[in-house]
């Protein structure tokens, strides 16, 4: 019985000369260990959700979201100074940026075609009814000639930048009146 109170005294002992200690030493240097434990916590890295938002000269808009951990933010903003801030709080901060190329769904799936009205449109594949994407300005089909007009209904796949805007050029020249917004 005495091992246990003499355990129990030597505890209480050091947890008394703990605290005096920490007092102390708060008197001494100005910060207690549990201040020093709260400054180590502030100065950890940040982590914080980034959004990356790509828009495409087709109009299609992109997001990818990462974890990042800032360790300065000198560091950080240099690393997104090419991205226009859009929106920012407190675990999240959201970024922009214009991508002077077409969208890799259209590289992929996309095909410049026309609809019922003569249209042109782009469609996610081969053009049908439903799965229209952008639609430009309708052309006046009198002036079309049959195997542009042909191209057309079949759909011409869009591979590349140079394609989009070769396509959108040569048909602008049969345009039926003013520009349509999608």
């Amino acid at each position: 019985m005495r091992t246990i109170w003499g355990l129990l005294a030597v505890g209480a002992a050091s947890f008394y000369l703990f605290f005096q200690m920490d007092a102390f030493n708060f008197l001494f240097n100005g910060t207690s260990l549990y201040a020093k434990a709260a400054e180590e916590q502030i100065e950890s890295p940040l982590k914080l959700e980034v959004i990356l938002e790509r828009e495409y000269l087709d109009g299609e808009v992109s997001q990818e979201t990462i974890e990042e951990t800032i360790w300065t933010l000198e560091d950080f903003w240099a690393k997104y100074d090419q991205w226009q801030l859009v929106d920012m709080d407190i675990d999240y901060i959201v970024f922009r940026r214009e991508v002077d190329d077409i969208s890799p769904l259209l590289k992929a799936n996309g095909y410049f075609g026309i609809t019922e009205d003569g249209t042109l449109t782009i469609f996610n594949g081969k053009p049908e009814k439903t799965n229209i994407i952008h639609s430009f300005f309708q052309i006046d089909l009198g002036k079309l000639e049959g195997t542009k007009c042909e191209e057309l209904k079949k759909g011409i796949p869009i591979i590349s930048k140079d394609r989009y805007v070769e396509v959108l050029e040569t048909f602008k020249s049969y345009t039926a009146g003013e520009k349509q917004a999608n």
